[in-house]
């Protein structure tokens, strides 16, 4: 599937810098809020940027890979939560009511049968990747479905009106995967890359990063972004992938989580590097390696909350501010309308 991701026209920039240094505030005194305001307008190409049905679309699928005691959770959890998600009651079910979300399940590849109207949309490529310390997660046949599928959901929320979406994932043992992408996409040292995921403790950790290191010394593939996405990926992961590309392609907002959403724009970014124009990144998680990701990527997160749930949750917290920066460069005087004189 090819995507057309253009970069936004820089030739508004002048405009919404004057725009928001002539509000009626000391020039940069609203900080990160003014930074936003002009990603925002960038992306939209309009000095009065909207924000208009924000959803965030939750993907699930399970790993091969947990077959090697890399995670505290077992496969079970992963149908279990994304039931749980359904009914309500999950973190990531009060942040989306308290922000305004429409939360979005999909099942991507869960290692179970997920009765019908649960309202949870049935994408499932297989149930649950392969373990890649012995072949490919997933073949290329699927990785390309993943990534069609993926885009798929987000065209349909988009078509609700939909300019801003965040990811959010449910999958245990998709640290694993997101570690072997970082390292792989960053050249950083695997040791870096790998941490606690869901709890492990630091014998767990010790075994996780001996898994993944041995996994990395059997990986014959050809070295493309697509092959190390297949290979050592989840479905959940590339589905997240081929959603983000739509979104940018369609223009829209992406707020991005924590680890393993960070891990997927970076993925997204070597096949499309203009995907990260449309790009906000919500927090610094605390997972091992998140800080050095975002640093790869030259971002700056808007919150570091000490968050490591997923699901999401970063991203939809940081959205209140993105809704500031909106309303700032919106709903502010600036000096000339209200006879103030400009100050500094």
């Amino acid at each position: 599937m090819n995507f057309n991701i253009t970069t936004p026209s820089r030739e508004i920039e002048p405009l919404l810098t004057e725009k928001i240094d002539f509000l009626t505030k000391p020039k940069g005194s609203l900080g990160k809020l003014e930074t936003l305001a002009r990603r925002i307008g960038l992306i939209q190409q309009t000095l009065t940027p909207r924000l208009s049905n924000p959803h965030n679309i939750l993907f699930a699928a399970d790993h091969g890979i947990i077959e090697e005691g890399v995670s505290v959770s077992p496969k079970d959890v992963t149908w279990q939560q994304l039931a749980h998600f359904s009914h309500g009651g999950a973190g990531i079910n009060f942040l989306c009511n308290q922000h305004g979300f429409r939360l979005t399940l999909v099942d991507a590849g869960v290692d179970y049968d997920i009765p019908e109207g649960k309202g949870i949309i049935d994408r499932k490529i297989r149930k649950s990747t392969r373990n890649f310390l012995h072949e490919p997660a997933m073949t290329r046949d699927e990785f390309h479905l993943a990534i069609e599928r993926g885009a798929g959901i987000v065209e349909d929320v988009a078509a609700t009106g939909c300019n801003v979406v965040s990811f959010g994932e449910m999958g245990s043992g998709n640290t694993s995967s997101s570690s072997m992408w970082m390292h792989f996409f960053t050249g950083i040292p695997l040791a870096d890359c790998v941490g606690a995921g869901a709890g492990l403790d630091s014998p767990g950790i010790r075994h996780k990063l001996d898994v993944l290191t041995r996994a990395a010394a059997n990986y014959a593939g050809d070295g493309s972004p697509e092959d190390i996405m297949s290979w050592f990926g989840g479905y959940e992961m590339v589905m997240a992938v081929g959603g983000m590309l739509k979104a940018a392609e369609l223009g829209m907002v992406i707020i991005v989580d924590g680890f393993i959403m960070t891990s997927c724009i970076l993925a997204a970014s070597k096949l499309y590097p203009e995907v990260l124009e449309y790009t906000i990144f919500g927090h610094q998680g605390d997972e091992s390696g998140h800080k050095k990701m975002l640093e790869a990527l030259d971002a700056d997160p808007i919150l570091h909350l000490g968050l490591r749930l997923g699901e999401g949750s970063g991203a939809v917290c940081a959205y209140p501010i993105i809704d500031s920066a909106v309303r700032m460069i919106n709903e502010m005087d600036d000096f000339a309308s209200v006879g103030v004189i400009k100050y500094f």
